[in-house]
């Protein structure tokens, strides 16, 4: 184990990890397990701060993959609403592996560096079950965080042996962790192995496309300790 990483399980009723290529018809259908990004999403969640990328190692899937397809209503660009259909996982927890490295794409936050007060802080928000609410991919898949031991319990796919899902988004790269002024995605070809998926890094990453121009977000000064000072009486607040 790396040292400043944690691990937690999080689990919900439903997930949505869509799989870019059924967006085109306006009905979406769930990856069979989630992201890279969808993860890391989840640990931002908990705890986040420009200073610091966090890093998926790896995610442990506990309960059988199930589909449940819903009718919705989402807003229509012109107006209105629209009938779509939206297959959804069910009933899913995973058990989930994390640690972060410092951005050195953001030297201008140098003087924030400090391992300690990030580890300590991230282990309470995720024993708070997280600083900002939890989504499974999905605003509408509402999840849940708690501390766990990776590897612990049983799992449905745990003799399962390997399980291939094909080529697959594994996330997306910011121009503020890369240093382009570009917007892209990473694809790969996980292979889960007794119901445990080991993500590569994103610099590993092999099938990356372009998606857009962009800038990375620039902090003001004085902004981000305000900010901190802010969550801090927040933390204490709720603690009593």
């Amino acid at each position: 184990m790396i040292r400043n990483s944690i691990e937690f399980e999080v689990f919900g009723n439903y997930a949505l990890f869509t799989d870019p290529l059924t967006r085109l018809g306006g009905e979406k259908m769930s990856y069979p397990v989630p992201t890279f990004q969808a993860v890391k999403g989840i640990v931002e969640s908990i705890y986040w701060k420009p200073t610091i990328l966090f890093v998926v190692d790896a995610v442990r899937v506990m309960n059988p993959i199930r589909m449940e397809s819903k009718g919705v209503r989402p807003l229509d660009y012109g107006g209105g609403n629209t009938l779509a259909y939206y297959s959804y996982l069910k009933d899913v927890r995973y058990q989930c592996r994390a640690h972060f490295v410092f951005n050195p794409n953001r030297p201008d936050l140098e003087y924030d560096r400090n391992e300690n007060k990030h580890h300590n802080i991230l282990k309470r928000a995720l024993r708070a079950g997280g600083r900002r609410d939890i989504f499974l991919g999905a605003r509408e898949c509402q999840g849940y965080v708690e501390p766990c031991e990776f590897n612990t319990g049983e799992g449905f796919y745990d003799n399962y042996g390997d399980f291939h899902f094909g080529t697959i988004v594994h996330g997306i790269n910011y121009p503020d962790e890369t240093g382009r002024q570009q917007m892209e995605t990473r694809l790969w070809n996980p292979v889960m192995k007794n119901g445990v998926i080991e993500f590569i890094k994103p610099e590993q990453c092999t099938l990356v496309r372009p998606v857009a121009e962009m800038e990375p977000k620039t902090f003001a000064a004085g902004e981000i300790e305000a900010v901190e000072e802010l969550e801090v009486r927040l933390e204490a607040e709720g603690s009593r």
